[in-house]
C-alpha cells in the first residue's frame, strides 16, 4: 500500500493526546515513538470498559466475571500469536516488558534445573550480542556470564551503523546469539535470518530484540527462523506494564521456571511441586490482565491500518527526514543515511551542542518531543564517541509537517549557541 492512500490526519484524530495543547498554545510534536507511543481511543476504551464492566481475575473464578476477564486474556494471546505468526498460541508468554522476557530466557542457560544440553552452558561455552544492543540485551547475560564463567563477544558496528556480521564469530561452542532486529538508536533493522541460519549451523540459538520492529513493520517469526523473540506493548500503541516473550513450543517446555507461585503449578507438595503447562508455567501470580487485553486492542488497531501501509508510511517520513536534516549545518547522522535496510529512527549529533541542550529547547520553545542521552545503548555510543546523541523516532501518526517543525527547531538551536 502507498503512502497516498494513508490518511495519516485521520489516524492522528484516534489519539486524543493530539488534541491537546501544551503551554502557551503550542501543539505537540511527538517524535519519540522509539521511547513510547501514544494510544489511540480505541486502546485507551477497551481497558477502560473492562475495568468497569467485565474486570477480575482470571484462570480461577467460577463465576460470570472470571469467565469473561478470562475469555479476554486469553483472547489477547490468540491475537498476538497470529499478529506474529506464531504456530500456536501456546507459545506466547505474556510478561511485563520485554527486559523481563530477555531475562527470562537468560535464565534458562546455564541452570542445574535445565538439563537439556541445547541450555547447559559453562566455561568454554560462548553467547553473542552486538555493539549496537539495548542495555537489556547486554546486561542479563553479562550477569550469565558470571554465573556460568562462559565468555561473551560481540559483532561490531560499522562506521555508517550496520552490523559489523562477521559469520565466524559463531562457533561451535556459541550456545545462543541475542541481537536486535531493529536498532532503537541506530534504525538498522539487521539481517536476522543469516543470522540465525549460522547460528543454527553450529546448533547454537538465536534470540531476537524485537522492541522495535514488531510496532513498524510486518514480522513473522517463523520466517525469521528465529527461536526466541521479544517485544513490548508500550511501544505499539499499547499499554505499558505488558511485554511478549515468543519461543518455539519445544523449547519453551524444556525451560523451568522463570517465577514461581499461584497459576503455574499443577500440584504443590511441601518437598516439590509439578508446573502446568506452557504458556501457564511462565506465566506466575496474577497477570497483567487488563494490559494484555490492552495489547490485543492495539494488534486489532495496527491491523485494521495494515502494517504494510504502516511501514510504507514510516519509511516516506525517514526519507524525507534524512533528505530535510541535510539543511541542518554540522548535524550528523549516526547510522545509515539510506533508506536501505533501516526503519524509523534517526539519531543526530549537532557539533558543539549537547544533546540535552537540544532536546530542551526543542520542547520548551517549540513543542517538540525528541529522545536524548545514550537511550539505553551506551556501549554504542562509546563506539561513536560520543556521549548521548538526540533521536527522532517516527511513527503511523506522524507528519512530514512535524519533521519540517524539527528542522525549524534545529536552526533556532543553532542560532542560540551561535
Amino acid at each position: 500500500m502507498s503512502s497516498i492512500s494513508f490518511d495519516v490526519e485521520k489516524i492522528r484524530k484516534d489519539f486524543p493526546i493530539f488534541s491537546r495543547e501544551l503551554p502557551d498554545g503550542r501543539p505537540l510534536v511527538y517524535l519519540d515513538s522509539g521511547n513510547s507511543s501514544q494510544k489511540p481511543n480505541q486502546v485507551i476504551e477497551t481497558m477502560r470498559e473492562h475495568l468497569a464492566l467485565h474486570y477480575s481475575n482470571v484462570g480461577r473464578a467460577m463465576h460470570v466475571l472470571g469467565a469473561e476477564s478470562t475469555d479476554a486474556y486469553e483472547g489477547a494471546r490468540d491475537k498476538i500469536a497470529g499478529f506474529v505468526g506464531a504456530p500456536s498460541r501456546d507459545e506466547v508468554i505474556f510478561t511485563k516488558n520485554a527486559s523481563e522476557a530477555l531475562n527470562l530466557v537468560a535464565y534458562s542457560f546455564g541452570n542445574p534445573a535445565n538439563t537439556d544440553p541445547r541450555f547447559t552452558l559453562g566455561p568454554g561455552d560462548e553467547i553473542v550480542i552486538s555493539e549496537m544492543e539495548h542495555h537489556s540485551n547486554i546486561v542479563p547475560w553479562q550477569l550469565l556470564v558470571q554465573r556460568t564463567g562462559a565468555t561473551l563477544k560481540w559483532f561490531g558496528v560499522t562506521d555508517d551503523g550496520r552490523l559489523d556480521y562477521t559469520p565466524e564469530l559463531i562457533t561451535e561452542r556459541t550456545k545462543i546469539v541475542s541481537i536486535a532486529h531493529q536498532s532503537n538508536v541506530l534504525g538498522t533493522v539487521n539481517p536476522v535470518a543469516e543470522v540465525a541460519r549460522r547460528a543454527h549451523e553450529v546448533g547454537a540459538l538465536i534470540m531476537l530484540d524485537a522492541s522495535q520492529s514488531v510496532p513498524h513493520h510486518p514480522v513473522d517469526v517463523a520466517a525469521l527462523d528465529a527461536d526466541f523473540v521479544a517485544f513490548t506493548g508500550h511501544k505499539m500503541v499499547g499499554p505499558s506494564g505488558i511485554g511478549v516473550l515468543w519461543a518455539r513450543a519445544e523449547l519453551l517446555e524444556a525451560m523451568p521456571p522463570f517465577l514461581g507461585g499461584g497459576e503455574m503449578i499443577e500440584a504443590v507438595w511441601m518437598d516439590h511441586s509439578t508446573y502446568a503447562p506452557i504458556p501457564h508455567k511462565f506465566e506466575a501470580g496474577t497477570p497483567p490482565i487488563v494490559e494484555a487485553i490492552g495489547l490485543g486492542a492495539a494488534v486489532d488497531y495496527l491491523t485494521e491500518v495494515g502494517m504494510e501501509a504502516i511501514e510504507a508510511h514510516e519509511r516516506t517520513l525517514t526519507a524525507y527526514a534524512l533528505e530535510a536534516l541535510r539543511e541542518v549545518p554540522t548535524l550528523r547522522v549516526i547510522g545509515p543515511e539510506t533508506l536501505e535496510g533501516r526503519g524509523g529512527t534517526v539519531s543526530f549529533a549537532l557539533e558543539g551542542i549537547h544533546p540535552h541542550d537540544v532536546g530542551q529547547i526543542l520542547d520548551d520553545q517549540f513543542g517538540i518531543a525528541v529522545r536524548v542521552g545514550h537511550h539505553c545503548a551506551r556501549p554504542l555510543h562509546l563506539r561513536f564517541g560520543i556521549p548521548a546523541t538526540t533521536r527522532a523516532s517516527f511513527y503511523l501518526y506522524n507528519t512530514t509537517a512535524e519533521i519540517d517543525a524539527l528542522v525549524r527547531g534545529l536552526h533556532h538551536v543553532q542560532k542560540v549557541f551561535a
